[in-house]
């Protein structure tokens, strides 16, 4: 309720524009931790910047402010149409257990996250710019927060665009990015985002028409035990992005109740996808559990143009496995592949997938670490003399075929080659 509109358990409510909504004495931060804190709740980058592990007392100072334009809790049937939020607070709009909701032509230019989903069923949004440089632009979650688990499932984000440009600048047409950083010390945010909170999980989910533009990539996360399944995302271009611009992570955290399993992705398809300008430290990636791996991706008809930079010592570096530990890109350090990373993951498949730099980069293409049945189809890579395109460790039946300068190769068991 410390939101600037809110409605818990109502039904057949409009919100439609014309105007503005500004937040502008709205808070940007949480009030606090409301249970003891460890060290998953953060980003790495975040390690010196953060409350003590084990703090349970809320922030006094935050005792009376609000921190949300908009905030819905298991409510149903709700339209928010053609209007303006800038300066947002810690949410611009939080719906909580919230069916039938439907976000359309809404233009959203604020200091922390956009929109939040959790827990919400049969969701569309559409036709909407949301500009968050220090959070998520729109983020799917399934957290604990009505005291039950409950999958948000039945999503539709489509014909929109997400970015990280200076707060107000998307508002006023100016699109400055003079702003480098987010306040978790990782690059500016703004982005489509499954998670970190997943204790629910997430099932049927469409993500069409979108444009990435100055902000972190698309990341598909489930760390707390909960599932995501049937994802197909398509149709999607992005620009000038500041972390991988495909990070699908499943990690072990376990911020959930005692006895949650450990966490399941699997039937995911990604397709249609151009990026240009990556950042070079971040691959895209692909990163399970040795106990739980990533299951059945389909990547395809895709072409991703990195920055580049990418040196032989890169190439040697070995990823630490941080199952606990807050997903981010960044949470792996500068990866040993600048294309694709991929580890502990089975029945993953690349069909017409290319990638190429722009300053050179000594890294191979594509590394495979304890991955089952990949097949590559169709894929090109730009190398620089003496680079490889592929590392594989511990990889078991591996196909390529049709692919440019490369004869077709099928291995049953690998433990390391390269070529």
């Amino acid at each position: 309720q410390n939101s600037l509109i809110w409605g818990i358990g109502v039904e057949n409510v409009a919100i439609i524009g014309q105007g503005k909504i500004d937040g502008k004495g709205l808070s940007k931060r949480s009030p606090g931790p409301q249970r003891p804190r460890t060290a998953g709740d953060t980003p790495t980058s975040m390690k010196d910047n953060v409350s003590p592990l084990g703090e349970t007392s809320p922030l006094k100072e935050m005792e009376g402010l609000g921190t949300k334009a908009i905030a819905l809790k298991l409510s149903k049937n709700i339209t928010l149409k053609d209007f303006t939020i800038f300066q947002g607070g810690h949410f611009a709009l939080l719906a909580t257990g919230v069916d039938n909701l439907t976000i359309d032509g809404l233009r959203v230019d604020t200091n922390r996250d956009g929109f939040d989903i959790d827990a919400c069923r049969n969701v569309r949004i559409s036709n909407s710019y949301v500009n968050t440089p220090n959070d998520d632009a729109i983020v799917l979650k399934s957290s604990y927060a009505l005291g039950f688990n409950r999958a948000t499932e039945n999503v539709t984000i489509t014909n929109s665009q997400v970015s990280g440009f200076d707060l107000g600048t998307m508002l006023d047409g100016t699109f400055k990015t003079t702003q480098e950083f987010a306040p978790d010390k990782d690059r500016v945010t703004g982005r489509i985002k499954f998670g970190t909170e997943s204790n629910g999980g997430f099932k049927n989910i469409t993500i069409s028409n979108i444009n990435f533009v100055h902000c972190r990539g698309l990341a598909i996360e489930t760390v707390d035990g909960g599932f995501i399944e049937d994802v197909t995302i398509t149709n999607i271009t992005m620009r000038d992005i500041t972390t991988a611009p495909i990070f699908i992570r499943l990690g072990k955290r376990q911020r959930a109740p005692e006895g949650a399993p450990i966490a399941k992705i699997r039937r995911i398809i990604i397709d249609n996808v151009v990026v240009s300008d990556a950042h070079h430290e971040f691959a895209s990636i692909i990163a399970g559990l040795a106990e739980s791996p990533v299951e059945d991706v389909r990547l395809s008809n895709i072409r991703i143009h990195y920055k580049g930079g990418g040196t032989r010592e890169d190439a040697m570096r070995e990823p630490p496995e941080n199952e606990k530990h807050y997903p981010e890109p960044s949470m792996f350090g500068v990866l040993p592949a600048y294309g694709f990373y991929v580890r502990h993951a089975r029945g993953i498949t690349f069909d017409n997938v290319e990638v190429s730099f722009e300053k050179e980069d000594a890294r191979p293409a594509f590394l495979l670490d304890d991955v089952k049945n990949v097949e590559f189809f169709r894929t090109n890579a730009q190398l620089v003399a003496g680079a490889k395109m592929f590392v594989l460790r511990n990889v078991t039946n591996f196909s390529l075929s049709q692919s440019r300068n490369l004869k077709d190769e099928k291995f049953e068991r690998v433990e390391k080659k390269e070529f």
